[in-house]
């Protein structure tokens, strides 16, 4: 088992991509602290966890309420002792539509549980994996964070930044043999995709009929997201960090054997191409 007797602290865990990367983990041995802010799903991970003979418990906990993350931490300790892994999956859609007709509270909200949820989540776990002089943190992006995405701007402009804060984290913690990487997950079809059809021509043209193929089709299956959560978690992507990947269209399975190469490059960061002159 690639994660036999780790502790993974998940949040967002109780649907969706979160529950997919809490099942993964305990399918390799890890132990699990599920977190979400519905203490129905969240629950129902954790049967679902112990149906695989994996050790789990359920928080009940808003990321962006920084005394919640500090309840996060002190019972993953208290339970297991340490923490290995960090995985930051808990994120909203928040509003669509145009910027100026968006809800200000509701776009404020948005940047605060994905990337301020994030930021409190690494903030207080960093310190028990830096005295450790190990750890994983995986933190998800979504779309807009490598390119524009119109009438999704709160959305997007968090997860662009939680990509900019993973790559400079990585960056901090190097020395302490502390890993931090970026999964772009693909279309999944999540809560989000359902909101996106509910808004009906507030998403944009593109986006609504991109929408609507998604749900004919199927979607990413969650299961992509969570394989490459599992190599990013495991031994075999030491040395890998500051990185964002993709699920889908990376062809992560051989970056194993490829990470020094990586790391000497700017492959999957975030980075301005400037055209050279003939």
């Amino acid at each position: 088992m690639k994660l036999k007797d780790r502790v993974a602290i998940v949040t967002g865990a109780g649907r969706g991509i979160g529950r997919a990367i809490a099942l993964a983990f305990a399918q390799e041995g890890a132990n699990i602290i599920a977190v979400s802010r519905t203490s129905e799903e969240i629950e129902e991970t954790v049967r679902q966890i112990k149906a695989l003979n994996s050790n789990a418990f359920a928080l009940k906990a808003d990321v962006s309420n920084q005394e919640d993350v500090n309840e996060i931490i002190r019972s993953a300790t208290q339970n297991f002792g340490k923490v290995d892994i960090l995985v930051n999956s808990a994120g909203i859609q928040g509003p669509i539509g145009p910027v100026v007709e968006n809800n200000i509270d509701q776009w404020i909200k948005t940047v605060h549980v994905n990337l301020i949820g994030t930021f409190l989540c690494t903030r207080a776990v960093l310190p028990i994996m830096i005295k450790r002089r190990c750890g994983k943190v995986i933190n998800l992006s979504g779309g807009g964070a490598t390119s524009p995405r119109p009438c999704f701007t709160a959305y997007a402009v968090s997860k662009a930044a939680v990509v900019r804060f993973t790559e400079s984290i990585a960056h901090e913690v190097k020395e302490f043999n502390i890993q931090v990487n970026a999964i772009a997950p693909g279309a999944v079809n999540t809560r989000m995709l359902i909101q996106v059809l509910a808004a009906g021509d507030a998403a944009g043209e593109n986006e609504l009929a991109a929408a609507k193929h998604q749900l004919e089709t199927g979607g990413t299956p969650p299961d992509r997201a969570a394989d490459l959560a599992v190599f990013l978690a495991s031994d075999e992507s030491d040395g890998l960090s500051g990185r964002l990947i993709s699920a889908v269209w990376d062809d992560w399975q051989r970056i194993a054997s490829q990470i020094e190469e990586v790391m000497h490059t700017d492959l999957y960061t975030l980075r301005r191409i400037v055209k050279e002159s003939d």
